[in-house]
């Protein structure tokens, strides 16, 4: 059971980084579907981090490298979305898309790269980093504790805290609302709308090093990350772009996934004869249920995915 709670919280953990991040994008006015491929570069910023560190210094030191690694990653990346989509008023659907087709490609080329100028023998595109886990890893008992998962509480109560008590916050949402209004009484939506992406890529860089550290010591980019960016646009959906409902229906759903982990230690579940290759569909069956259910009451920003034209107003 200890197992099943550690691997539901880490797994949450990712989807509420990435949703909140989606959750800030499209607060502002625009769709990021791009949030698979800024999850893989995001990893990929925080894997070579770990590669590179030096294996003794101090683990907190190792933490906050690794962090802020992912987390520039996924702004550098998600800066392409808003160039395209702010100011070049491109198709958002298209080009998010585009970002998740070449993200898994081009952290391939990057990582094989590296491992050729180590050896010149070695073209995987894998990356081990067991030792510089170890820093995000404290063993209570027998649970094993991840500071990735006070990380997602602390940025899900920060961004309840800055959409609806700050001024930024405010404002943000009035730009994905209802940009024209917004812009008459003064603010720049240009400038909002960039801080929503970059804000997103912040957030699903850092969701990225989380999923690919989440139970294995070593990640083979050509693997992706398993299309968590779409089940963390599920959970964005479900929880009605509000934090607090984003942080519910991450458990959910990280409940899901971590069964396909842990089914074998349930003697209930093992005697169903199910096999483990539905384990892992089950995440992904059950937001197609869930929001074949929901998506019609769901009320996402009025202006998302329309760009927004200053000359119009």
């Amino acid at each position: 059971m200890l197992l099943l709670i550690q691997y539901t919280l880490i797994f949450a953990s990712v989807l509420i980084l990435v949703a909140l991040g989606g959750c800030f994008s499209e607060h502002s006015g625009v769709i990021n579907i791009g949030l698979e491929g800024i999850m893989v570069m995001g990893a990929l910023g925080g894997a070579l981090m770990m590669k590179f560190l030096s294996g003794d210094m101090p683990a907190i030191l190792i933490i906050l490298l690794v962090i802020l690694a992912s987390m520039a990653m996924g702004m550098i990346y998600s800066l392409l979305l808003a160039v395209a989509a702010i100011q070049f008023k491109a198709d958002q659907t298209l080009a998010g898309t585009a970002l998740n087709l070449l993200g898994t490609a081009a952290a391939v080329v990057i990582v094989r790269a590296v491992n050729i100028a180590e050896d010149k023998d070695n073209v995987s595109s894998t990356i081990t980093y067991i030792e510089r886990k170890k820093a995000f890893l404290v063993r209570i008992g027998g649970f094993e504790f991840n500071w990735f998962m006070l990380i997602a509480l602390l940025a899900l109560v920060i961004s309840y805290i800055v959409l609806y008590r700050t001024r930024f916050g405010l404002r943000l949402q009035a730009c994905g609302e209802n940009p024209q209004a917004a812009d008459s009484v003064g603010i720049n939506v240009y400038k909002m709308r960039y801080a929503g992406v970059l804000i997103s890529g912040m957030l699903g860089g850092l969701g990225g090093i989380v999923y690919i550290t989440a139970g294995v010591s070593e990640w083979k980019f050509e693997n992706g990350v398993a299309g968590f960016g779409f089940l963390a646009l599920a959970v964005m959906i479900f929880g009605a772009w509000k934090p607090v409902n984003i942080g519910l229906a991450a458990l959910l759903f990280g409940l899901f996934r971590a069964l396909s982990n842990v089914y074998t230690g349930f003697p209930a579940l093992v005697s169903l004869n199910i096999p483990s290759t539905i384990y892992n569909m089950l995440p992904y069956i059950i937001s197609l249920i869930v929001l074949a259910f929901t998506s019609k009451k769901s009320r996402a920003p009025k202006a998302e995915g329309i760009p927004y034209d200053k000359g119009q107003r």
